[in-house]
């Protein structure tokens, strides 16, 4: 057993989430002592230089502040480096100066796990230190240690995650005030739910981040975030919400992740799931992942996804966990198995679907629209007429299909905005069945 009297810390930005940890590793000391075996000593923290104007700075030794990164990574006595600036660089530069210089790492950065994981890992392995990650999923949710250790003994058949806590508030929002958009987002923004530029939370890009992460870890193959479909909710309409309440159904942005014998599908996008699903309740800005396994059977992990104080949680669980691995002298015990597996293309999937359209307000329309679905082997579930507008002679419809594939489906919707008698395919949603 090592007799280190202290283990080193060294903390990368001074930001909501990099702050909140060093409240903790001041504040919570003497406790996290007790679990570690001795104290965790905050060594240094590297900011950049505006970053020395916050109020928090004022809070600390200023020794321990530098804004010169070579400085920072020749500070004495550094065992462990927390990483939560974000983005891919120069967060991975960091990353492999760490991990080459015997450092293990904890980091909260979906982005730079999502797209470069393997090679941090593999580098992590070579020089016998680790890199944990658990606060790059689901903030405070547990989800990356039991992908690791507690079901390895499982066959993951499938994952089901809504993994952004911003697009999951907006959602709620347009669900139960009826309202559009624009309006929750701007909301959401003026709240400090949504930053200034959403896009990568409306977009999906954060959850196929995260997808990809936690689907690399499920299947135990390599995953890119390049390989993933999504879509964003941008086009969603309150008028979406209001149908699919009454056809029995939620909105969700999904994170999917299936597996057979073939190959994987994973994908982002909004869906539409049973009302009374699980995953249908998760409600504001928490996250739930419903996880099915072969002999587990379905699990979800539900809470906070984001924010100082649940994230903190995460980060520290892994600096607690390396610095006892360091006290017990063992090794990296974290590797990212990788196996040959082919993922599944998006014109191949097969699901239900929602489409909303207007159409002419006259005798023959569904005998139209029905003969392309048809024609492409897309049978039809329900066929509503919502609206009539008599002033231009239109009306809105509802169709939702049995299960049918993509490609067939995406060529029905090019066929249908060709009729005379189709004013406008408003939207097209699939249907998630859980």
């Amino acid at each position: 057993m090592n007799e280190k009297k202290s283990i080193g810390v060294g903390l990368m930005g001074l930001g909501v989430i990099s702050g909140q940890v060093a409240k903790v590793l001041r504040d919570k000391g003497a406790t996290l002592a007790e679990q570690v075996g001795c104290p965790l000593e905050l060594k240094k923290i590297k900011v950049l230089p505006q970053d020395l104007q916050r109020p928090l700075v004022k809070e600390f030794n200023p020794a321990l502040f530098t804004t010169d990164e070579n400085e920072f990574f020749a500070t004495p006595g550094m065992d462990i480096l927390v990483e939560a600036i974000g983005g891919e660089h120069p967060a991975f530069e960091y990353h492999q100066r760490a991990l080459s210089a015997g450092k293990h790492v904890v980091t909260s950065n979906k982005e730079v796990i999502a797209k470069r994981g393997p090679e941090l890992l593999a580098l992590a392995q070579k020089n016998n230190v680790s890199i944990r990650y658990e606060a790059s999923v689901g903030g405070g949710i547990p989800l990356v240690s039991p992908f690791m250790f507690d079901l390895v003994a499982n066959r993951i058949k499938g994952i089901y995650a809504i993994i952004n806590g911003t697009t999951n508030y907006i959602l709620t929002r347009m669900a139960k005030e009826g309202a559009d958009f624009s309006a929750v987002l701007k909301k959401a923004q003026e709240l400090g739910y949504a930053e200034a530029n959403p896009r990568d939370d409306v977009e999906g890009i954060d959850a196929t981040y995260k997808l990809a992460i936690l689907s690399s870890l499920g299947f135990q193959t390599r995953v890119h975030p390049a390989d993933i479909h999504h879509e964003g909710i941008s086009r969603l309409s309150s008028r979406d919400f209001r149908y699919a309440s009454e056809l029995g159904f939620a909105i969700k942005l999904l994170a999917i992740a299936k597996q057979d014998d073939k190959w994987i599908e994973v994908r982002v996008h909004p869906v539409l799931i049973s009302e009374d699903s699980l995953l249908a309740k998760v409600d504001g800005v928490y996250n739930a992942v419903l996880v099915e396994g072969d002999l587990v059977g379905k699990v979800l992990f539900y809470g906070q996804g984001a924010g100082p104080l649940p994230t903190s949680s995460a980060v520290i669980a892994d600096v607690v966990s390396i610095a006892q691995d360091i006290l017990l002298c063992s090794g990296n015990r974290v590797k990212w198995h990788v196996k040959p597996i082919t993922i599944k293309p998006m014109a191949e999937v097969v699901t239900r679907y929602y489409i909303r359209m207007t159409v002419a307000d006259q005798a023959g329309v569904l005998t139209q629209i029905t003969r392309v679905l048809g024609d492409n082997q897309i049978s039809i579930s329900a066929c509503i007429q919502k609206e009539t507008d008599t002033s231009n002679q239109s009306a809105e419809i509802v169709i939702t299909t049995h299960p049918s594939n993509e490609a067939a489906m995406q060529k029905a919707l090019q066929e249908m905005e060709k009729l005379s008698v189709v004013k406008e395919i408003s939207n097209f949603i699939r249907v998630e069945d859980l």
